[in-house]
């Protein structure tokens, strides 16, 4: 699946209410279904996907990244798209101050959606940020506490 077939957006940053990250995937749908999908048929529960942001250059120069969801079981990708880091940072930021105030477990909420028809729907407590290296940027990730990585 090619990056340019997703688009992303967030909302719940400067209001009340948890932050969400919506996913829309216009593109040839099968693959996409097929890895959201657990071999059962259900899909794929919150514990089994993990979301990951990885930069393409030095944060302080709020280049471009690539947001990644894989499925925790087998680690494989499940989508990938390209996102400015700034927005993603945001975000991040958003959802920890939800996390805070509202004493959730989770911390924000993931939609993902084909051609505007939603798929999934999931809260969401972990979303790591690593750097172009590929080394984890702890500051800027959002790890629930007594998470040990």
């Amino acid at each position: 699946m090619r990056r340019d077939y997703f688009t992303i957006d967030a909302s719940n940053l400067d209001t009340p209410g948890v932050p969400t990250v919506a996913i829309d995937f216009e593109g040839p749908t099968e693959q996409l279904v097929e890895r959201l999908t657990r071999t059962d048929g259900e899909p794929l529960a919150s514990d089994e996907m993990d979301v990951a942001f990885r930069l393409q250059g030095p944060v302080e120069d709020d280049p471009e990244g690539v947001v990644a969801v894989t499925n925790r079981v087998t680690g494989e990708f499940v989508l990938e798209l390209n996102a400015d880091s700034g927005d993603v940072l945001k975000f991040i930021e958003a959802a920890r101050e939800y996390g805070k105030e509202a004493g959730e477990s989770h911390r924000y909420r993931i939609r993902v959606s084909i051609d505007g028809d939603q798929l999934l729907e999931q809260e969401k407590g972990t979303f790591l940020v690593y750097d172009a290296n590929g080394d984890l940027l702890r500051h800027h990730s959002l790890i629930p506490s007594g998470v040990e990585l």
